[in-house]
């Protein structure tokens, strides 16, 4: 971040100046110096400083006129938010998912990248994420030179404190050590690396069921299984970065009887026990290919599975919410909710349970929301330094 100017000092009250014009310009779209002015609370001459200032550094730049009433047409000026761009990346064992991000929050084409299978050699972390980064600027016709950041999300958990991966098995030829410093070394742009499910999660949050609640559990179900918990709009992530692995819980004895064979949750209601279950009832894995009562009596026999996994999240974290997210929250929807949250009443009394608000791409839109933030911030330390 840039050392702003003292406060107190000229250089300190242009840096606040143009700071608020262009929060108002990211805020509110076109505006012209006199709307800029009317917004901030400044004088028109101020207004117009700033709006010069902005303007000669290329943060901003002239889209059009406005009509100004009996007047004539007034310039209309916007953010220019391809000065700093990042780049949003889903990964798992087969496909890359990138998108850009912009300081306009403005919404661009998901790039899908195959990736390239076993042996190890052929993958390595700084190809994974050039083809991301590429594929996005590709697809979105944008220069991969701006891109600042890139924020990733694993199936895999990152310790803050180490920089060492854990639980990487979806990812060949990337390194347990050193794997963020490695990145930006190479990419020459700030990486954040974070669990998928916190990073849906994210997304539940700003866009999803979790909008307005004081928290929330996401249940994800899908491939694997995973746990994020929303307190307050912070995804607690543990100590190690850990947070979640709920899957590796065993089955209690209570729910023996629901799968013999299963040891953990993961076998009770992870990908490979629901796609089971599915091609048991004449389904495909999305739960096409039967009629509504071949769904019903899925999604019924599922819901017991899944009451066994929320279980613990309750008496452990009493969430005001859970929400069912993953492949198999979104695909069974509300049906699968309304019958967890009955098959608890008895034990657990009234518990709000819903199915996922987020159906696209959670992961990205995680990622989206984090780069969000750090794209404007970037912008913002230019600010200051054009008024030191």
């Amino acid at each position: 971040m840039a050392d702003r100017p003292v406060r107190g000092t000229p250089g300190w009250l242009r840096d606040t100046n143009d700071r608020t014009a262009l929060a108002l310009l990211l805020e509110h779209g076109v505006l012209t110096r006199t709307r800029i002015g009317e917004l901030s609370g400044l004088s028109k001459p101020t207004a117009a400083q700033m709006v010069s200032r902005l303007e000669t550094a290329g943060l901003i730049h002239v889209v059009g006129e406005v009509s100004a009433g009996r007047g004539p047409n007034a310039a209309g000026y916007a953010v220019r938010t391809d000065r700093m761009l990042g780049v949003a990346v889903d990964i798992d064992a087969v496909s890359l998912r990138s998108t850009v991000v912009d300081a306009g929050g403005a919404e661009h084409p998901i790039a899908v990248t195959p990736l390239a299978l076993p042996p190890e050699a052929a993958r390595t972390p700084e190809a994974d994420l050039r083809l991301a980064i590429e594929a996005a600027c590709g697809a979105a016709g944008v220069d991969a030179e701006r891109v600042r950041a890139v924020c990733v999300g694993v199936q895999g958990a990152l310790d803050p404190r180490t920089d060492e991966l854990t639980y990487i098995e979806t990812l060949p030829g990337w390194p347990k050590r050193g794997i963020r410093r490695r990145l930006e070394d190479a990419l020459g742009v700030a990486v954040h690396i974070d669990n998928d499910v916190n990073l849906a999660a994210v997304a539940e949050r700003t866009e999803g069921a979790g909008t307005g609640t004081a928290g929330f559990a996401l249940l994800w179900m899908g491939d694997g299984l995973g746990l994020a918990v929303d307190q307050s709009g912070t995804v607690h992530r543990g100590a190690s970065g850990g947070a979640g692995e709920i899957g590796y819980l065993p089955i209690p004895r209570s729910a023996a009887a629901l799968d013999p064979e299963a040891a953990d949750l993961q076998d009770l209601i992870g990908g490979p026990a629901v796609a089971a279950l599915a091609s048991a009832h004449g389904l495909t894995d999305d739960l096409g290919g039967g009629d509504e009562s071949a769904v019903e009596t899925l999604v019924t026999e599922l819901a017991h599975r899944v009451a066994v996994g929320v279980v613990p999240v309750l008496a452990l974290l009493d969430p005001e919410l859970v929400v069912l997210g993953g492949p198999t929250g979104a695909a069974c929807g509300p049906r699968l909710a309304e019958l967890v949250a009955a098959e608890l009443r008895a034990d657990w009394g009234e518990r709000a349970v819903v199915a996922t608000g987020v159906h696209a791409h959670p992961v990205l839109r995680g990622a989206r929301e984090h780069l969000l933030g750090e794209v404007r911030e970037a912008l913002f330390d230019e600010v200051s330094r054009i008024a030191v």
